[in-house]
């Protein structure tokens, strides 16, 4: 990757890891469905009218967008609404990994790696040090939507990798054309017209809210990141979104005076770690002095001339 792709790389993971900020700011001025709602609604305008729809089946494209969004960012927004932090939202949904490991081995048939598995196993392992730690108090039922929005998020990943090789922004625009009526509606039955006033006399919070979590977070960061995965092996790409929490959980200390717990910091550090191994431990392991060695005696030995 040249200096200027790795800069583009960088900003991207500055702009999700601020988006949980946004998201913050936004679901103070609004109900949390109707903000999502929102997003997705200018996700897709004017997105929609530049772009071909993607090569997949109409009806995958519109499971994919209540799988990502209704499930992961309607919950999402919904737990951190409920109080979850900015820091620990930004940790907690990088889980998804692991639930797109497992999903990828149910419904597609892929074999995880040894390493993955290894990396899968410490992340759930911090999810349950937070989780012990949430239990104590009164604010598990936030994290536990944050779970489930991760989940859904690796359901909409391995539908995703099922239609193949497509055009990844065609399908985060359009897809999001089937989000916005369910999220108004659940909006509507759940918390009542609490949340449409904002519609009719937006808040310029909420209005700053929406262009950071549609353009910047979806138009901006999608197109970029699709691109570089177009030009780049994923390996290249996919270890710059683990700057992601940090950026989160730097930013939630700065602008809210966040500070996670010491468990929280340990399920913190036991899920990036497993999200380090599950990314770098087979290249790292294929380049490590042991293997090299390993590779030199088995070379060497005259039984596998």
């Amino acid at each position: 990757m040249s200096a200027r792709e790795i800069l583009a790389a960088l900003s991207v993971s500055l702009v999700w890891g601020v988006t949980f900020i946004a998201i913050k700011v936004g679901v103070g001025e609004t109900s949390p469905l109707v903000l999502a709602a929102l997003r997705f609604l200018f996700a897709a305008i004017p997105m929609v009218f530049f772009i071909a729809p993607p090569k997949a089946p109409a009806w995958g494209v519109g499971l994919y967008g209540l799988l990502i969004g209704v499930g992961q960012f309607g919950l999402l927004f919904v737990a951190m609404h409920q109080g979850l932090s900015v820091g620990l939202a930004s940790v907690v949904v990088q889980i998804q990994a692991f639930f797109t490991i497992v999903f990828a081995r149910i419904f597609l048939g892929e074999r995880p790696r040894r390493l993955q598995v290894i990396g899968a196993v410490l992340g759930f392992a911090g999810m349950a040090v937070i989780a012990g730690d949430r239990a104590v108090g009164a604010s598990l039922a936030p994290l536990l939507l944050a779970v489930l929005a991760a989940m859904f998020w690796g359901l909409g990943n391995v539908l995703a990798k099922s239609f193949g090789r497509i055009n990844t922004l065609a399908l985060v625009a359009w897809s999001s054309l089937a989000a916005p009526a369910p999220l108004l509606a659940l909006s509507v039955a759940i918390d009542g017209t609490a949340g449409l006033p904002a519609l009719a006399h937006p808040t310029l919070p909420l209005v700053l809210s929406v262009l950071v979590i549609s353009y910047g977070a979806t138009v901006f960061g999608f197109g970029v990141w699709a691109r570089l995965l177009a030009h780049h092996p994923a390996a290249a790409v996919a270890p710059f979104a683990l700057l992601v929490p940090l950026v989160g959980v730097v930013a939630g200390a700065l602008l809210y005076g966040e500070r996670l717990t010491p468990l929280e910091f340990a399920g913190a550090a036991l899920v990036m770690g497993g999200l380090a191994l599950t990314v770098f431990g087979d290249w790292a392991f294929r380049r490590s002095p042991f293997r090299a060695s390993k590779r030199a005696r088995y070379q060497g030995d005259p039984r596998r001339s």
